[in-house]
C-alpha cells in the first residue's frame, strides 16, 4: 500500500509540525511530504530542515493563488493538507480541492475561545481571564469560517487558579503533541 502524503502548513516555531513528522516516520499509512511556511525565518523551516523535510516558502498571495500552489501540491502528491499554527485563512479552492481532508488544531475548547486573533498565548489569556477551570485541545476540520469546521476530537485539561499562561501553554501543548498526529492517523485510516 502506498504511503498518504501529508502537507503540513505552518507559521510558528513548529513544534507541532515536528511532533507530526516523527511521528509518521513510524508509519505505515502516511509520511509528511512537505512543510509549507508563510514566514521567512519561522522555527518551523528549521525544524522541518533539520528533518529532511521539504520546505516551501509561500508568501500569503502566493498561498492564495492556484496557478502557485496546485503544483506544488500536484508535485509532492498531496492527500492531506494539516494546520500546525498556520496563521492564514486557507483559501476556499484548497478547501475545495481537500475537501473534508484540511485538519487544524485549535488550543481551546471550541466554540470557546476561537475565531479570528486568538491563537496561542491570546488563548490562553482569554482562558485565564474568563476564570475558566478547563481548557484543552480541539481537532477539526478546516472551514470558511475561522475555527468554524466540523470538530473531529476534543480532550481537556483543568485549570488551576494558579496557573499562569505558561502554565497552561505547558500543558495544552502536551495534549496537542499526544493526540493530534495519532488523530491524523486515524483520518486517513
Amino acid at each position: 500500500m502506498q504511503k498518504k502524503r501529508i502537507a503540513v502548513f505552518a507559521s510558528g516555531s513548529g513544534t507541532n509540525a515536528e511532533r507530526i513528522i516523527h511521528y509518521f516516520r513510524q508509519s505505515d499509512i502516511a509520511e509528511v511530504a512537505v512543510l509549507v511556511c508563510n514566514r521567512p525565518g519561522a522555527g518551523a523551516i528549521d525544524r522541518a530542515r533539520r528533518l529532511g523535510v521539504p520546505v516551501e516558502l509561500l508568501d500569503r498571495t502566493q498561498i492564495n493563488t492556484p496557478e502557485v500552489i496546485n503544483p506544488m501540491f500536484d508535485r509532492y502528491g498531496i492527500d492531506l493538507v494539516v494546520l500546525a499554527g498556520f496563521l492564514l485563512m486557507v483559501p476556499g479552492f484548497i478547501l475545495s480541492r481537500f475537501d473534508d481532508r484540511v485538519l487544524n488544531i485549535h488550543p481551546s475548547l471550541l466554540p470557546k475561545f476561537g475565531g479570528k486573533g486568538m491563537y496561542g498565548r491570546h488563548v490562553h489569556e482569554a482562558v485565564i481571564a474568563a476564570g475558566e477551570t478547563v481548557t484543552g485541545i480541539t481537532i477539526h476540520l478546516v472551514s470558511e469560517q475561522c475555527d468554524g469546521g466540523r470538530i473531529l476530537f476534543q480532550t481537556s485539561v483543568p485549570v488551576d487558579p494558579a496557573d499562569s499562561v505558561m502554565d497552561i501553554e505547558r500543558k495544552v501543548h502536551q495534549l496537542e503533541y499526544i493526540h493530534y498526529p495519532q488523530e491524523i492517523e486515524r483520518m486517513l485510516q
